[in-house]
């Protein structure tokens, strides 16, 4: 293959994919190996404005240094800039235990990437995966049991990250430096079968290509024909999706197990992007009927509650909301703080029922001749209280249930309590603790103001 038919195939897969455009730039992940400095190359001659990008993460000591020093060699050569950023891969490791080495790399490599993204308003992160890349990938997470989204994972393009280098082989790529007379550098970890990735790389898909000539070819078409029956399985998923969530954060589950024979790969479908295990979907399904177990995703970002047959889910971060936050009112006057509650005193004479359910409460004013501690604060386990109405307390938790209040809801309500017993749910319920009755005189108008 010539230099020109290279390009000429990298620029039509780029146009056909249409994976980059002229108007920003690119960002390109730059090891010192061919595939990385064979894409920085191309690109750079099919008129793109790039900026290489080297992660040096110091695990291979002397050899780290040679990769960043031939990268910038590299760059140098083809006058483009580089940027070079370090890495403590032990400190990430510290910080989540759970993560290998190259799962922490990976972590860090593309938080870096997000960032230059930002910072330079480029287009897209290209990266140098190619055709061997690709059958190795899908081998891999078919071993670890992958569905089709696992097993057809390296598309040509990947949210921000895009692939150019696909349709060539390592040897077409290493060919093509080799015409320019662009050196590249051989990590000498590839050698070594220690990670799973190099066992299949350097043993096990040359012994099944000897065995099954042309078997890396059918890989790849099998990849490509999963690849058009996820795109009809993608668009069947998002249909389910929206016939059992209410908006983007309330699913209800217990309906889908009911309806859905198979309710597992539905919702493992639904959570999956929100970085959800098959194993805690499994545990969602097998609670569906029950309620307070709480789920975490694996970034440790999103919380997903389950509360009668109903998933919540959350940013983790809102999960901050806790019982301590209790704030003194005065019902004498207005409350404005934690949210704002008119409070008026009127003659009986001039009460007339109203409409506005649990949006207001109205007490006997002679409550407030007494010595009672009043306070706004959030539910708490256990809380019950008596509704208008009833003569025996409830649970404040199947107050919360009958009205069909999310778990988000529920950890946000506000609820007024009088010597610490709630006595209104402003928006809910009302109490029938100090009620109208014939012998009130006065009583207090409260009214929650949106």
């Amino acid at each position: 293959m010539t230099t020109a038919d290279f390009e000429s195939r990298a620029a039509a897969y780029i146009a056909a994919h249409s994976l980059l455009h002229r108007q920003a730039p690119v960002v390109v992940a730059l090891s010192g190996g061919a595939d990385s400095v064979a894409l920085l190359a191309v690109l750079l001659r099919l008129g793109y404005d790039c900026r290489a990008a080297h992660c040096n993460f110091h695990l291979r000591g002397e050899e780290s240094r040679r990769d960043m020093l031939h990268c910038r060699d590299i760059c140098r050569t083809l006058d483009t800039d580089l940027y070079v950023r370090d890495f403590d891969v032990d400190a990430r490791r510290r910080a989540y235990p759970g993560e290998s080495v190259e799962m922490a790399c990976r972590e860090l490599r593309y938080a870096w990437f997000a960032d230059l993204l930002d910072r330079d308003c480029a287009q897209a992160v290209a990266v140098g995966h190619h055709r061997e890349d690709r059958a190795e990938t899908f081998m891999l997470n078919l071993m670890r049991g992958a569905g089709i989204a696992g097993l057809t994972s390296m598309r040509p393009r990947s949210g921000s990250v895009v692939r150019p280098l696909l349709p060539f082989t390592r040897a077409e790529i290493e060919e093509y430096l080799s015409a320019q007379g662009i050196t590249f550098i051989t990590d000498s970890s590839n050698a070594s079968d220690a990670h799973r990735r190099n066992r299949l790389r350097n043993g096990i898909l040359p012994a099944l290509d000897a065995a099954f000539p042309g078997a890396v070819d059918a890989i790849l078409r099998s990849v490509a024909n999963l690849e058009s029956a996820a795109a009809i399985y993608d668009e069947a998923v998002a249909a389910k999706r929206k016939a059992y969530f209410d908006g983007d954060s309330r699913l209800r589950l217990l309906e889908l197990v009911q309806s859905e024979p198979e309710a597992r790969t539905l919702l493992f479908e639904f959570l999956r992007p929100l970085s959800f295990t098959y194993t805690q979907v499994c545990d969602m399904i097998d609670g569906a009927a029950r309620s307070g177990a709480t789920f975490q995703s694996t970034d440790g970002r999103i919380v997903a509650e389950l509360s009668h047959g109903v998933i919540d889910i959350s940013d983790a971060s809102r999960l901050n909301i806790t019982e301590s936050d209790t704030f003194e009112v005065n019902l004498r006057h207005d409350i404005t703080v934690p949210v704002r509650i008119a409070v008026s005193r009127h003659a009986i004479t001039d009460f007339r029922p109203e409409r506005s359910g649990a949006r207001s409460a109205f007490f006997d004013a002679s409550v407030l001749d007494e010595s009672h501690r009043w306070q706004l604060r959030h539910y708490r386990r256990g809380d019950r209280m008596v509704p208008f109405g009833a003569v025996k307390s409830k649970l404040v938790s199947d107050l919360f249930a009958g009205g069909r209040y999310s778990a988000a809801q529920k950890r946000a309500a506000w609820l007024l309590t009088c010597d610490d017993e709630p006595v209104w749910i402003p928006g809910l319920r009302n109490s029938a603790r100090f009620a109208l009755g014939p012998g009130t005189r006065q009583y207090i108008r409260l009214e929650l103001i949106n």
